[in-house]
């Protein structure tokens, strides 16, 4: 190459340069600009969001005590302050936070906020994949586990367990953060199931382990099954509601029975206390070995807890939350019957005064 052509494409190579450069000098700027408007769009909900719950406060107490135009002012401020309430929490999910003590601790004070909607969304779909995958995967080791014994299997089966659980609390704090409604007693299972996990590992071989193995694989078989079912039948209902407007676009598919998921109630519900019951008989099992003689590891009382403590959990927070969304279906049907009453009782005076004909004509 001449040395002219080759001055000529530098000449090119650095004009490229120094539009980067301007390019990147203007990338910092949009930089700090976003970061300050955070925080000032952070403080100023912080701000509205303290004002607004005063104010609602103050408008219950005062149209206590007022009626007819007084009441109905403070009753539209009421109506005002819900409506904006949804437009608050939308602001609130897409603005980062701080990082929680978990997830200070694991990874530390970095940033997990996603900025952009459609990188938080793929996010989410990522986790129901990556849940979906390890799924499949325990059941296909589950069904190997029973035609093959072999300790090492077992721990390895036992290790992908804890490292499942593990990653799964990781990645649902990090969707928590980036506006995922995970909460309750759903969160804190899968830190009781790495517990779990953890201990069924380091359980050494010996009688109690062999006469609770055949158990354990069939219930991480059947475990297995059941979540395959759940996650199809919740991804089916989010979909749904989110064509109605009903859920958001970050709502995930979690362990047990969701307030959004009473459709369908007859069809969940007796798997999901099939596996809290095969929990409970987990619990009494592990209890009975316990008591044997040969049974001198300490693994074997503490798991049971764990299963019991799994059953309970489970079992109130599925029974409180059904009944919970019955009696608020509940309460709307007899508001629409006594709706219906009362406007049938107001046509019915009026077609009761309506002349008869034949009245008139004995008149």
């Amino acid at each position: 190459m001449e040395a002219e052509n080759v001055v000529e494409e530098w000449g090119q190579v650095a004009a490229e340069l120094r539009g980067l450069e301007a390019e990147y000098k203007r990338y910092l700027e949009m930089t700090e600009n976003v970061v300050k408007q955070q925080k000032e769009c952070s403080e100023k909900l912080k701000q509205c969001s303290s004002r607004m719950k005063r104010l609602g406060e103050t408008c219950k107490s005062a149209k206590e005590d007022v009626s007819g135009d007084e009441k109905a002012r403070f009753e539209h401020v009421l109506s005002k302050i819900e409506e904006k309430q949804d437009f608050l929490t939308c602001v609130d999910e897409i603005l980062p936070k701080t990082n929680g003590v978990y997830l200070r601790v694991i990874l530390g004070q970095i940033n997990v906020s996603i900025l952009n909607k459609a990188a938080r969304y793929k996010y989410k779909e990522e986790y129901e994949h990556f849940k979906l995958v390890l799924t499949l995967i325990t059941c296909l080791v589950s069904i190997i586990l029973m035609f093959v014994q072999y300790r090492a299997i077992d721990a390895s089966f036992h290790f992908l367990l804890v490292w499942y659980y593990c990653t799964l609390t990781i990645r649902e704090h990090i969707l928590m953060i980036n506006g995922s409604r995970v909460k309750g007693w759903w969160v804190a299972h899968h830190f009781v199931s790495t517990a779990c996990s953890g201990i069924l590992l380091i359980w050494p071989d010996g009688v109690s382990y062999r006469i609770f193995r055949s158990q354990f694989v069939w219930f991480s078989l059947f475990l297995s099954i059941v979540q395959f079912l759940q996650y199809y039948y919740q991804q089916g209902c989010i979909y749904r509601l989110k064509a109605l407007g009903e859920r958001r676009d970050m709502d995930v598919t979690a362990e047990g029975f969701q307030t959004w998921m009473l459709r369908g109630l007859s069809f969940l519900l007796p798997f999901l206390f099939a596996v809290y019951f095969f929990q409970l008989y987990n619990a009494y099992t592990l209890y009975q070995i316990s008591l044997h003689p040969e049974c001198i590891e300490w693994q074997v009382p503490v798991l049971s807890v764990i299963f019991l403590v799994l059953f309970l959990g489970n079992t109130i927070t599925t029974v409180h939350v059904t009944s919970g969304k019955l009696r608020q279906k509940a309460s709307v049907l007899k508001y629409r019957l006594q709706k219906y009453v009362s406007s049938a009782n107001v046509r019915d005076p009026s077609a009761d005064n309506t002349p008869d004909p034949e009245d008139k004509k004995l008149q």
